[in-house]
């Protein structure tokens, strides 16, 4: 059986071998590849067919598809994995980020600058909509990781500084600093923020997962859909939210 990676909760730092740039094969990045390899150090479990798709990481307990792009590419594969294995999703959210940028013209590279935003678990909402109708397949494992890394992008935005709407060259992995596995219904509740009040709208989950508020309508429509919570009423215009009675989830 193959090996299976534990990631301990607290930071833990990527080897130099292991988030150095130029090491991906397919195409893939380096942050893509630094996890296959971090979950998986066996290489010989790598890219494994399966059919007409060719599976990240393929060992006897199943597969391990690492998707740092969006879910909605990834539908009619997950659909044909899941009729045949267990497979488990890994998410990686950036949650301490430096940025640098590249001039495509001249190749100068600026300084490496942090950004103010701190990734939350609540992020992943925004592609389970993606695969809404697959959550409830009981082969899915979802594994949402919190990752501290450097980004580098190039200056080739359509605004004036031709940052915004500029293209992501790449982002080295430094370290993990979380772990989150939703493996059933009930496990959902992992990813409600604690600091939400006993009933809460969209606004108030927005600002206590440091999401945007489409992305918190995104994950309250999820998390109502998994039975995670309840609508109890209206504040104005919007649902009032409560988390659903322990248990509520398993029992359907």
């Amino acid at each position: 059986m193959g090996r299976k990676a534990s990631i301990e909760p607290t930071a833990q730092p990527f080897p130099p071998a292991v988030s150095g740039r130029g090491i991906g094969t397919l195409g893939e990045k380096t942050l893509h590849t630094a996890l296959k390899r971090y979950i998986e150090p066996d290489c010989t479990w790598h890219e494994v067919r399966i059919g007409p798709y060719v599976a990240d990481i393929m060992t006897d307990s199943g597969v391990t598809e690492i998707q740092t792009r969006g879910f909605s590419n990834m539908r009619k594969k997950l659909e044909y994995l899941l009729a045949r294995c267990n497979v488990t999703v890994v998410y990686p959210v950036p949650h301490e980020k430096w940025v640098s940028w590249i001039d495509p013209e001249t190749g100068e590279v600026s300084a490496k600058h942090k950004s103010p935003k701190i990734g939350t678990p609540s992020e992943i909402f925004r592609e389970l909509v993606h695969i809404k109708y697959l959550l409830k397949e009981p082969n899915l494992t979802l594994r949402v990781l919190l990752v501290d890394m450097e980004e580098t992008r190039f200056l080739n935005g359509w605004s004036r500084d031709r940052k915004s709407g500029s293209e992501r060259c790449d982002r080295v992995p430094l370290r993990i600093v979380g772990d989150v596995t939703v493996s059933c219904p009930e496990d959902y509740e992992k990813l409600i923020p604690d600091v939400l009040p006993e009933l809460f709208t969209s606004n108030d989950f927005s600002r206590a997962a440091h999401i945007s508020l489409s992305a918190a309508q995104s994950a309250l429509n999820i998390l109502f859909y998994m039975d995670a919570v309840e609508r109890v009423g209206r504040d104005g215009r919007k649902y009032l939210y409560r988390r659903a009675p322990s248990g509520k989830s398993a029992a359907k």
